[in-house]
């Protein structure tokens, strides 16, 4: 069994060929091609974290991928990661293991390049202002990828750490586009054409009175016990999601996001646009008007992670790298 560390995965991932990867993957999830069960797991309430597991089975890409996941939102203020994985491959054919990964850079990297994907079929063509909500892996991912699918002029960044913001801002000075710390969530989404929000927030920091007519949001937070969205941002727009089954599943499968304004009677499952796989294969519309609020709520699927592993897998196959173990 092949063994890949995070700087292995790190180096072979390319995230912006990720992205393209997606689009077949994802009309399969929709129409009901792939074998995905609900995320099921632990909730580890004293220290406030989860522990949940994702396999998949994706016939057309023979990829059969388990992920293992930790979310520990208070792993941040003790400088650790707040997401933590591992990925096991397996052969499909004879179920045998093939190889064991890091998850760390998957889970950020496929996370951020579906909102990339889904900004590339929701968001205006003329989007140059983008704003970014949070300072961690996440912001720092969705920052670079979703970037690359809108001629982005403007990037603003906020976060309750405005050193943690800097240092973001920081790494990316000069790559393009004018980058600013701003002092509020308010200041950073007025006037934004896109907004990614990724936060573990337990309370709602994005409402619509801050948005302009046309922004597409990406939503990309999990916090089991809150969410990052007002209720009222998520009823007054057109929802698009990556699998009915995992946004609106029970226990640690859904989203609190969306599962709240649903239970609150703001609006119903039914208002949920559709999928993005089937905006790819034209079954549901995408952006109808320019003046259309899009929100991309994602919860993370396994067949992301497996279409990652997979790359991840054929690259260090080809180069010869990772640590070939016997169990």
């Amino acid at each position: 069994m092949l063994v890949l560390d995070q700087a292995a995965v790190t180096d072979l991932l390319d995230p912006e060929a990720l992205i393209d990867a997606l689009p077949s993957a994802m009309v399969s999830l929709s129409q009901g091609a792939v074998s995905l069960p609900p995320r099921i797991g632990v909730q580890v309430e004293d220290h406030q974290g989860l522990l949940a597991a994702m396999p998949v089975y994706l016939p057309a890409m023979g990829l059969l991928v388990c992920k293992l996941v930790s979310v520990y939102p208070g792993n941040g203020a003790r400088g650790l990661d707040t997401h933590n994985a591992s990925i096991q491959v397996f052969d499909a054919v004879t179920g045998l293991p093939v190889a064991l990964m890091d998850g760390r850079a998957i889970t950020a990297e496929r996370t951020a390049a579906g909102s990339a994907l889904a900004t590339r079929l929701l968001a205006r063509e003329n989007s140059t202002v983008m704003a970014i909500l949070g300072t961690g892996v996440q912001a720092e991912t969705h920052l670079r990828l979703v970037s690359t699918v809108r001629t982005i002029r403007e990037i603003r960044i906020f976060g309750r750490s405005s050193g943690k913001a800097r240092a973001l801002m920081k790494r990316f000075v000069g790559q393009g586009a004018v980058i600013n710390v701003v002092s509020s969530v308010e200041a950073a989404v007025s006037g934004a054409d896109v907004v990614n929000v990724c936060t573990h927030a337990s309370e709602p920091i994005l409402c619509s009175e801050w948005l302009s007519p046309g922004v597409h949001i990406n939503s990309v937070g999990l916090n089991p016990a809150g969410r990052e969205l007002a209720g009222t941002l998520v009823a007054s727009s057109s929802v698009y999601i990556e699998y009915r089954d995992a946004a609106l599943g029970p226990g640690l499968a859904g989203s609190n996001d969306l599962l709240w304004p649903i239970r609150d009677g703001l609006m119903t499952a039914n208002d949920i646009v559709g999928e993005i796989g089937e905006v790819i294969s034209g079954t549901v519309p995408a952006r109808q008007v320019e003046e259309e609020v899009t929100l991309y709520k994602s919860v993370g699927v396994g067949v992301q992670d497996a279409v990652a592993a997979g790359m991840v897998l054929d690259a260090a196959r080809a180069a010869g790298q990772g640590v070939d173990l016997n169990f």
